[in-house]
């Protein structure tokens, strides 16, 4: 399990322009179940991943497809964890 987090080195008027394709990027990576969260920081400064890639090589491939990174908006910090404990709901994530 990995978090991701972005933190844009480009104005928000840039920013902006690529949101609707970089959610796009978004939802395809959903559909395969290697994103599980998302979402912006506050203030906006940038955001998060929750991702389950197969190991940091095949997510930092995945995270070059990111209209952000190819556009260079955004710095990428990818910080690999184990997950020990969780919430009911979120029992199956957990790594044994």
């Amino acid at each position: 399990m990995f978090i991701v987090e972005l933190t844009y080195i480009q104005p928000l008027s840039i920013v902006d322009n690529f949101v609707s394709e970089h959610r796009a990027f978004l939802e395809r990576h959903y559909a395969t179940g290697q994103f599980l969260l998302s979402g912006r920081k506050e203030p906006r400064t940038g955001g998060f991943i929750l991702a389950n890639a197969a190991s940091k090589d095949a997510l930092e491939a995945i995270l070059r497809e990111d209209p952000f990174q190819r556009e260079g908006i955004a710095q990428y910090k990818v910080t690999e964890f184990l997950p020990s404990m969780a919430a009911p709901d979120l029992v199956s994530m957990l790594v044994n």
